[in-house]
């Protein structure tokens, strides 16, 4: 347990201290070579000013940096579970990058590149698998085709509803890093060793990252940085929290995720009231409507902070119950 410890302190120093050290320099080679987000008239931009991107570089190359130096796993699981991600960051870099060029990737490509990651996850061995019933304690184990169409939505849907709340200057880190930390608590708590190693790696590249992200920011994650967390916070929750859980933990992760996925749920159910396309952008996530309420961009992030704090503390309270 000791040298367990040590492991998770050194984990979080190490992904914090990286964070901090390359995300200047990252901010700098993006505005060299003009990798930026330039204004753009929609109602969904809230900068005015040009903003470098290049931070979900940073947060890639860190966490499998800290990964593979504190777990030194070089497994199949582990590397499939790179190239997943590596598939996730890259298409959004490819997002990030018709952004500057003042359009937009079309939906079908990226949904598909998408999925294909999240079924390669499925593929190392990260699933869910079934619960515990509480009843009688026996593992109720889902069928193939179950699990397979639970991991991949799962998988599909953190990852969204992450970059969906990518909205304001520190809110999808700080999200993040709040739901981070809780999956790292369970994951612990439940000895999964190598969950909560990812976990509190995530704690550490996200507070580095709202060092130069709070209000006002100097640098963006942009989609690649984005949907990066939210794989990851997908994957972790779904090799921990999920990871032989009883039929009440299940909704450990869902309240660790609680905010991002009820939002967007509404959202997407306003888009269909609507007959909107679901996969077009809006001002209907809630930091807008707050926004639009006249609250500032500081007000909102940390009032959602505070809900997100208290649907992760329920969470906690769920696991230990």
């Amino acid at each position: 347990m000791n040298g367990n410890i040590l492991n998770y302190i050194s984990a979080f120093a190490l992904s914090l201290l990286i964070m901090i050290i390359i995300t200047p320099k990252l901010r700098a080679l993006a505005i060299k070579i003009g990798y930026c987000e330039k204004p753009r008239d929609s109602e969904r931009k809230i900068h005015n000013e040009t903003k470098p991107y290049l931070a979900g570089l940073g947060m890639f190359l860190t966490f499998w940096v800290c990964y593979f130096i504190i777990l030194r796993d070089f497994s199949t699981k582990s590397l499939l579970i790179m190239i997943s991600s590596l598939i996730i960051f890259a298409i959004g870099m490819v997002d990030d990058w018709y952004k500057i060029k003042g359009s937009d990737l079309k939906a079908l490509p990226k949904l598909i590149v998408q999925l294909s990651a999240c079924v390669l996850v499925f593929i190392s061995g990260v699933r869910f698998r079934g619960f515990t019933n509480p009843l009688d304690s026996g593992y109720i184990l889902l069928p193939g085709w179950l699990q397979f169409s639970l991991t991949v939505t799962w998988m599909f849907g953190v990852t969204t509803v992450i970059n969906f709340m990518d909205g304001l200057d520190g809110l999808a880190g700080g999200l993040s890093c709040i739901s981070s930390c809780t999956l790292f608590i369970v994951a612990m708590a439940k000895g999964n060793f190598y969950s909560a190693i990812m976990g509190i790696i995530l704690v550490g590249i996200c507070l580095g990252y709202l060092k130069y992200n709070k209000f006002p920011s100097k640098i963006l994650m942009g989609d690649a940085g984005a949907t990066f967390l939210g794989f990851m916070l997908g994957l972790i929750s779904l090799d921990g929290a999920f990871k032989q859980a009883t039929a009440i933990s299940i909704f450990v992760p869902v309240l660790a995720l609680g905010l991002p996925i009820f939002d967007n749920l509404f959202v997407v159910l306003n888009r269909i009231k609507n007959k909107k396309p679901v996969y077009e952008g809006d001002a209907t996530q809630v930091h807008h409507r707050l926004l639009a309420k006249g609250m500032t961009q500081k007000q909102v992030v940390f009032t959602l902070y505070l809900i997100s704090l208290c649907l992760n503390l329920c969470a906690i309270i769920v696991f230990m119950l």
